[in-house]
């Protein structure tokens, strides 16, 4: 069960099982929702990024665009934080971890009857 989704932000859901078409289709979907829910024409909208009325379209019918093009959309739309979802940083090291750690202490082999 995924956490309730906040207002605007793109809902998880089975990607995975998803085709890149139906992805793009989802994704045109939420922004469509968003720009309707600012209520934001499309000509409005593609002033505001500074991009072509078709682009709007194309992105919001899941026929792609490009990556500039997505990113001027959402960053007019007030969503950057999107994002930085995409490909969040990782704020540990694994490695850095393993630098720091304390070595490990073993126990002493017991020796034996025979060998004492």
């Amino acid at each position: 069960m995924h956490p309730p989704a906040q207002e605007g932000s793109p809902t998880v859901s089975s990607t995975t099982s998803q085709t890149p078409d139906e992805m793009e289709a989802a994704l045109g979907a939420r922004l469509k929702a968003l720009r309707l829910m600012k209520n934001l024409d499309q000509i409005t909208l593609a002033r505001q990024a500074g991009i072509g009325v078709s682009a709007v379209k194309n992105l919001e019918g899941g026929h792609g665009s490009t990556l500039r093009t997505l990113v001027s959309l959402v960053r007019a739309l007030g969503r950057e934080d999107w994002l930085a979802t995409v490909a969040p940083v990782s704020t540990i090291n694994p490695l850095s971890m393993t630098r720091d750690a304390e070595p490990r202490q073993r126990a002493r082999r017991r020796k034996s009857r025979a060998e004492g």
